[in-house]
């Protein structure tokens, strides 16, 4: 008798592993974007001339080809004054922090992170083991030095670090990045550059030095690739080849491998384009200050609100005024948050005199911010 077809048909229902079960999901509000786009952190204009007219070289045979990494490589490495096999260009840093989780994590490992940040983190480790261990930043939001070091212990086989972190603006000194890999030499130590054009300060220059360091970019910021989704991982290159070992040979799409070295190409554009986003945060700030709108210092392409309980009345108003906000109420440490992405000058003129009305018309005063009322937020976990 075959027992397996004679049960019942509820039993017999095809199930994913543990990991995969217990893992968080993560839902981005992407539905109805049609607006000012300041609430995702993508560059609100345009990628570089040059990508455009890279495009309009493109041919129909060539999308019948499978596309081809290493070549791109070559030229990303050269640019950033690296080796070929220092560098991993992957479908954006998502797939790069999924690769990494599933190259040096094992079920009983641990991984280290400091929250809040950014929440792929916890999907791709969650995904391998249950051994994420979160260090919560004070109500300063910076970054938790002493804590974070108590929490490495002979079980981490991971550590990731934002710098920039998102979505506070808040950096990591290069001492404290390097006191973290000397304390994990058994430990890969990731750190997220995705926000660096905004900063300034990079640890790529540790690369041929620090054995366990891999620092990843992305494409989708300063550069205005996000749609192509298009990242890399620099690091030693002992640590590469398992990555690449692991990772698809046709990861990232022939299109976005095309106008990759035009992006990179054109620093005047880049540097035009980010000194922009500079002027506009300190706008951003003033306005804000100026209003009694609490925020944290910020490195990044965006700036922090305390709004206080009226935060989903805010993003509202404004979606209704055609300008659209990020609610970060869900994050840990973040209830009553709102961040806000910085955009071109006209963008900016737009985006705040939306943002003052809104303020007005809900009725909002700087008295109603958390941090004036004294309340704090434990407990509250991403959604």
């Amino acid at each position: 008798m075959n027992t397996t077809l004679d049960q019942p048909a509820a039993m017999q229902t095809v199930q994913p592993r543990a990991r995969v079960l217990a893992m968080p999901e993560y839902h981005p509000p992407l539905a109805g974007r049609d607006a000012l786009r300041l609430d995702f952190n993508e560059n609100t204009s345009a990628p570089s001339p040059r990508v455009f007219a890279k495009l309009q070289q493109l041919t129909a045979e060539g999308l019948t080809i499978y596309p081809e990494r290493t070549p791109v490589e070559r030229i990303v490495a050269a640019h950033f004054g690296l080796a070929s096999e220092q560098v991993l260009l992957t479908n954006g840093v998502d797939e790069a922090i999924h690769l990494i989780a599933c190259t040096f994590l094992d079920e009983g490992d641990e991984a280290l992170v400091w929250v809040p940040s950014f929440f792929m983190y916890d999907v791709s480790i969650s995904l391998m083991t249950q051994g994420l261990k979160r260090v919560q930043s004070d109500e300063s939001l910076s970054f938790p030095r002493e804590r974070f070091l108590a929490g490495i212990t002979p079980k981490t086989k991971l550590i990731i670090v934002a710098s920039p972190n998102n979505p506070t603006g808040a950096t990591v000194a290069r001492e404290d990045l390097l006191a973290i890999a000397a304390a994990a030499p058994h430990a890969v130590l990731m750190v997220d550059e995705a926000y660096f054009h905004f900063h300034g300060e990079t640890m790529l220059d540790e690369v041929n030095r620090i054995p366990n360091l891999l620092v990843t970019r992305t494409f989708s910021k300063a550069y205005g690739l996000a749609n192509l989704r298009v990242g890399m991982v620099v690091g030693d290159a002992r640590l590469l080849g398992f990555l690449r070992k692991a990772s698809s040979p046709y990861n990232v799409n022939g299109v976005a491998l095309a106008v990759l070295p035009e992006a990179i190409a054109d620093e005047d554009y880049l540097n035009w384009y980010v000194a922009q986003m500079r002027v506009g945060r300190e706008r951003a700030f003033a306005e804000l200050a100026k209003w009694g709108v609490p925020t944290w210092p910020s490195a990044a392409n965006f700036v922090l609100m305390d709004i206080g309980p009226k935060h989903k009345l805010l993003v509202e108003a404004m979606r209704e005024r055609g300008v659209l906000l990020r609610d970060r109420s869900a994050d840990p440490g973040c209830d009553g948050y709102v961040r806000l992405t910085i955009g071109l000058e006209e963008q900016m003129t737009r985006g705040l005199a939306a943002l003052k009305d809104s303020l007005e018309a809900i009725g909002w005063t700087p008295a109603e911010a958390r941090h004036a009322r004294g309340t704090s937020s434990e407990g509250h976990e991403y959604e």
